[in-house]
């Protein structure tokens, strides 16, 4: 069987990886929404471009979420433990560490699918 890696080789980065690559998309999907508007588009003019860089937001957004949270779901799985994982050993808070990313990561996930869901709304810039 596999032993947990040391403690010193563990982070709590991982855990928030998720979350940042959410506050980044939504950040440039309302600044780039934000410029368009204001300076380049007519008070009633088409989204159509920000549409499409908000999907391409999305989908670059979803993936590095995607990483993320398998590399949780890796991580959670380690050893042959059932559950919970509440014991106060390397390997159980190995596995804890790798469920809260892997939560965290399907929460961003939901959250960047509803803020990329208002260009579906939205026509124009009024």
């Amino acid at each position: 069987m596999k032993e947990a890696p040391h403690e010193e080789k563990e982070s709590l980065w991982g855990l928030i990886v998720s979350p940042t690559i959410w506050a980044a998309h939504f950040m440039a999907c309302y600044v780039t929404a934000a410029i368009w508007c204001a300076k380049f588009a007519p008070r009633f003019g088409s989204l159509e471009p920000v549409r499409w860089a908000i999907a391409v937001y999305t989908v670059l957004a979803l993936a590095g979420i995607a990483w993320n949270g398998f590399s949780g779901l890796r991580r959670h799985r380690f050893g042959a433990e059932s559950l919970p994982h509440d014991f106060d050993t390397p390997g159980d808070r190995h596995r804890f560490l790798g469920f809260a990313t892997t939560l965290l990561a399907g929460l961003s996930a939901v959250a960047v699918v509803f803020a990329a869901m208002v260009v579906v709304f939205f026509e124009d810039c009024r």
